[in-house]
């Protein structure tokens, strides 16, 4: 168990934290998800960070550029300096054309005063890859070890985040699609402060049996209120969701 000793995470109602941003209402990873994000009332904001080609730590989920932006190909086979020039926007909607993919710095330093930020470290496909260490120096260059959590679903990624800044909280992300077995397995050999279970494998006995661990628990991705209410109800600290305004709402619901 890892205990983080200076952290804005621990709060005593449930967490909302908006899933790459507002992403129901604006184009995923961009400074307008974000933005909005913390309009509708989101505490936090979830990002995707990846390695461009000149070992660069940009805001970006997919392995390739197609689904989200102007360019074609894999992220890793271009520089920032090519990713500049890409439209991350008008995919989404033309209203939102000139958006452009972030830096790391240029996420935190826009939003790290205003919201906290959950860093989902995407490396499942390059897992040796230099992306910890480069997240965890801006992090630590930035002095933002309070305002931010770094999770992965790689075992490996988190082990090197606790050597590296044990002063960081760390979130294992596991996912339905992985057996139970192997859940139990990856949850005892990997340092972690929170778990993050797919909304599916979430139940009060594992939200129980996780805060016997010291761990906090944070759940995605939700976007239906009943389940919202039903997870808020339970115990949860915290739930990732494209709809931070409807989570907010039940989350008020409960404070009236």
């Amino acid at each position: 168990m890892i205990r983080a000793p200076a952290t804005d995470w621990i709060c005593d109602a449930p967490l909302i934290i908006a899933h790459r941003g507002a992403s129901a209402y604006a184009p995923e990873n961009t400074l307008s998800a974000f933005r909005l994000a913390e309009q509708l009332g989101a505490d936090g904001i979830e990002l995707d960070a990846r390695l461009t080609g000149d070992r660069r730590v940009v805001v970006h989920h997919d392995r390739t550029l197609d689904r989200t932006t102007s360019g074609t190909g894999s992220l890793s086979d271009h520089s920032l300096e090519e990713i500049r020039r890409l439209d991350a926007g008008s995919s989404f909607e033309a209203r939102f054309a000139g958006e452009r993919i972030l830096t790391l710095e240029e996420a935190l330093g826009a939003m790290a005063g205003r919201v906290l930020i959950n860093v989902h470290l995407v490396n499942h496909d390059t897992p040796g890859d230099s992306l910890p260490e480069a997240a965890v120096a801006i992090v630590q260059r930035m002095g933002l070890q309070p305002r931010v959590l770094l999770s992965s679903f790689n075992p490996r990624s988190l082990r090197r985040v606790r050597r590296l800044a044990p002063e960081i909280p760390t979130g294992l992300l596991v996912t339905p699609v992985t057996g139970r077995l192997k859940r139990r397995i990856v949850r005892r050999i990997t340092p972690h402060w929170a778990y993050h279970p797919g909304d599916p494998l979430v139940t009060p006995d594992l939200i129980q049996a996780e805060h016997l661990r010291g761990h906090r628990v944070v759940a995605w991705t939700v976007d239906v209120p009943s389940r919202i209410r039903q997870l808020f109800a339970w115990g949860i600290d915290g739930v990732i969701t494209d709809v931070p305004d409807v989570a907010r709402r039940v989350r008020d619901e409960r404070i009236r």
